[in-house]
């Protein structure tokens, strides 16, 4: 981690590596949340996310801190733990949560819309800008492509998906909207690792009481957790939360913001390839379209404009 920190130019090589990296492990969060939530002994949604960014914001604070950086404000600690709430409660927390009923892949595209719940969060914001005839029309395709691929119309045996689920991951899309364009607009001063450390302290927290009061704490029993459900979580801490969100900024320092948008539309495709591959999740002539459409309507969209950071 010490290297992503350098400022100096880095190689073609350290690029490639650092693409390849949020395209892959970012892609993969999905899969590994389907297996700590659907696995034989799982760990219950909304604490897996709790605990996975407590773990993850501790060791990146306790980490900075060791490097020499100082503590934060109190107004630090305000600005982004509210933003951590909107990101990892209302974003996170719910896609875990749909997850228990809906394949990863699917989850991912349908994720994969957020940067058009982005641009209408960005427009109601005050001082927001009304979006581009374009825009306008990528948010019309994307719409489209999300409704051809929960299929409404279908009964879940026909091919639909079960509407709460589908709800969930569009509310998270819009709570992980808001949370984005609320850390955008905060004067903290906070640096971004340090301001990554603070909500995932944050969020963690309001996931782990959220856990509490949904009840997911009640006949836990740690010790009778499968292993995959263990290895998922382990993954997600290291991998999905540390070196993936590190990178990010990494990159967010050595390239332009609509190359490392890319990761909105590649994610969703690694999900689904992963998902066919390892969790035995179909793939159905219907998602490929509709995934066609999605992801043709998110690129128009971070053509013009980044999204914000993916769980």
């Amino acid at each position: 981690m010490t290297a992503l920190m350098r400022p100096t130019a880095p190689s073609r090589a350290a690029l490639v590596a650092a693409f390849a990296t949020i395209y892959l492990v970012w892609g993969s969060t999905y899969l590994a949340i389907r297996i700590a939530v659907s696995s034989p002994s799982p760990l219950p949604p909304f604490f897996l996310g709790g605990a996975r960014f407590a773990l993850a914001g501790l060791g990146l604070l306790t980490f900075l801190r060791v490097r020499g950086a100082a503590s934060p404000t109190a107004r630090q600690w305000g600005d982004n733990v509210i933003s951590g709430l909107f990101l990892l409660v209302g974003g996170n927390g719910l896609v875990s949560w749909a997850e228990l009923v809906i394949p990863s892949g699917v989850a991912a595209l349908l994720i994969g819309v957020t940067p058009l719940f982005m641009v209408l969060t960005a427009w109601a914001w005050p001082g927001g800008r009304r979006p581009a005839g374009m825009t306008l029309l990528a948010l019309l395709l994307g719409l489209g492509g999300v409704v051809w691929l929960a299929a409404p119309w279908a009964s879940a045996a026909g091919g639909g998906l079960p509407p709460a689920g589908v709800i969930a991951l569009l509310a998270a899309c819009l709570s992980w909207s808001v949370g984005s364009i609320h850390s955008r607009h905060v004067r903290s001063g906070a640096e971004p690792l340090l301001a990554a450390a603070l909500q995932m302290l944050g969020g963690g927290a309001g996931l782990l009481l959220t856990s509490l009061l949904h009840g997911d704490l009640r006949g836990l029993d740690l010790t009778a957790v499968s292993p995959p459900a263990w290895g998922a979580f382990i993954y997600l801490v290291l991998m999905g939360s540390l070196v993936g969100f590190s990178t990010f900024v990494w990159l967010m320092k050595h390239s332009t913001p609509a190359r490392v948008a890319t990761y909105a539309y590649v994610n969703p495709v690694v999900a689904v390839l992963l998902g066919w591959l390892l969790g035995h999740e179909a793939v159905t002539a219907r998602t490929l379209a509709a995934s066609a459409i999605i992801v043709a309507a998110v690129a128009l969209i971070t053509m013009q404009r980044s999204p914000a950071p993916s769980a």
